[in-house]
């Protein structure tokens, strides 16, 4: 097979496990080595003893001295339909209006399209040591208002004239805890040969999707770079049936729209159908008189012990671009279940989507997993789904492990990931906030700005064509 185009290129990674520069074995020994050889202390401080942090108590937010970063802001929310269901609620919310920088560098070594992955320690991170994107940065970083070193690498990624760009997009993050929060998912393929350290390899993309499987291995930045991978555009539609997956199930699904279930227009109709019959409002609240949340030195905390804890820590890690600092972190008060429940229609695997609102979306809705909650929230209200997905027999479930979340803003935050392949019996009739997708058309909208969101995009980055049964 003849493969010139970048998405074929692309393609043929993710069916690469074997005959890379090194083993998946050897990558989960590099992250091991890592965890011992470099320094980290994380410890819990108190909010006054935060250094270059503050409480503006005019506007009455967290922030930093500089300016930059993000705020820890409260958030009075309402969301009111035309139906008259209403919600109100108040929160505190993490506002980082700058867009950063996710990004892979990609090389051609032996024929196949190498990712250069760098083994990050985050001070969230319940793994220590994570596979990130080449380049993981916020604009304070990258332009170093916190007065340390330039992240590497990133001038190729400013200086377009060294590089070639596959793909680069602006995606959201997590819209319940970010306000109208993206960043800019970029990679880029380079011909000539760089400095390398310990901290970096190269990996096969289907290296990177066989690293998934294991728990909190793969980043949440990394897996969202290689969701956007538009998979659709292949120009290649005659692999051989045993190399991927249920006799090609996922792949098919990548493929091909004239078996889909509903047409792409309608399905965009759907969603706009939704925007135009909601009102989100959010209103700036300061953080001390938040309906349901005590501030302290210790904590912004639910009184009821839900949701997440905003704490204060001072951080320590070696080979940052800056050695100690202190920031308030995110931690969740239970494990959350992230869910695609896939169903075969017309002989395509299809995906069960939500239509998903969150009080820090860019643009209301955003297509979202079947199922995406903390179960221990919500012990007095019936989340659509969950039961089946929680009670499904082990030959059922197509992919199961723990991911965590970004571990620069989340402290230890871990959601369960979970494909599940439904039975015959399940009904293809849904409620009017769920609709069945193909691969193809998730991944035809995910092209494009605030259409997935971060969990739907996280259980896509882990969907592997290859068969390693």
């Amino acid at each position: 097979m003849n493969f010139k185009n970048d998405i074929d290129r692309l393609l043929m990674s993710s069916l690469t496990i074997k005959g890379s520069q090194i083993s998946c074995l050897d990558a989960l020994i590099w992250i091991e080595q890592r965890k011992k050889e470099v320094h980290v202390n994380i410890e819990k401080t108190k909010l006054s003893q935060l250094d270059l942090w503050k409480v503006n108590k005019e506007a009455g937010h967290v922030e930093h001295h500089s300016g930059g970063f993000f705020r820890i802001e409260g958030l009075d929310v309402h969301i009111r339909k035309i139906d008259g269901d209403e919600k109100k609620w108040n929160q505190p919310i993490i506002n980082q209006p700058e867009i950063g920088f996710l990004g892979c560098i990609v090389k051609e070594i032996d024929g196949i399209l190498h990712f250069l992955v760098q083994a990050k320690i985050e001070p969230g991170n319940a793994n220590v040591v994570q596979l990130s994107p080449t380049l993981q940065a916020t604009r304070s970083n990258y332009t170093q208002r916190h007065n340390g070193k330039k992240p590497k690498y990133l001038d190729l990624f400013l200086n377009k004239n060294k590089s070639k760009v596959l793909l680069d997009t602006l995606q959201s993050e997590q819209g319940a805890r970010f306000l109208r929060k993206r960043n800019r998912n970029i990679i880029i393929e380079i011909k000539e040969n760089i400095e390398e350290s310990n901290d970096y390899k190269w990996l096969t993309l289907g290296q990177i999707k066989y690293l998934t499987r294991y728990d909190s291995i793969v980043n949440m930045d990394l897996r969202t770079v290689i969701s956007c991978i538009p998979f659709h555009q292949t120009t290649e539609k005659n692999f051989t049936s045993d190399k991927v997956i249920n006799q090609g199930n996922e792949f098919l699904s990548c493929l091909y729209n004239e078996y889909s279930y509903e047409r792409g227009e309608d399905l965009q109709s759907w969603l706009t159908g939704m925007k135009s019959i909601t009102d989100l409002y959010v209103k700036k609240k300061p953080i001390g008189q938040l309906d349901g949340w005590e501030l302290n030195e210790e904590a912004l905390s639910h009184k009821d012990g839900l949701y997440f804890d905003v704490l204060w820590v001072s951080v320590e890690i070696m080979h940052r671009e800056v050695a100690k600092w202190d920031q308030p972190i995110l931690a969740p008060r239970g494990q959350g279940v992230i869910a695609f429940i896939v169903k075969r229609i017309n002989g395509i695997l299809h995906f069960l989507v939500q239509a998903e609102i969150e009080s820090g979306n860019f643009d209301l809705y955003e297509f979202g997993p079947t199922v995406s909650c903390v179960p221990s929230n919500h012990e007095n209200q019936k989340v659509p789904f969950l039961d089946y997905v929680l009670a499904a027999d082990k030959e059922m479930i197509l992919f199961d492990a723990l991911q965590s979340e970004e571990g620069g803003r989340f402290y230890h935050e871990e959601n369960r990931n979970i494909i599940v392949l439904a039975d015959d019996d399940f009904s293809t009739d849904v409620p009017n906030n769920f609709k069945w997708f193909t691969l193809r058309q998730l991944l035809q909208f995910n092209m494009y700005n605030n259409y997935l969101n971060i969990g739907a995009r996280s259980l896509i980055s882990s969907i592997q064509f290859l068969s390693t049964k």
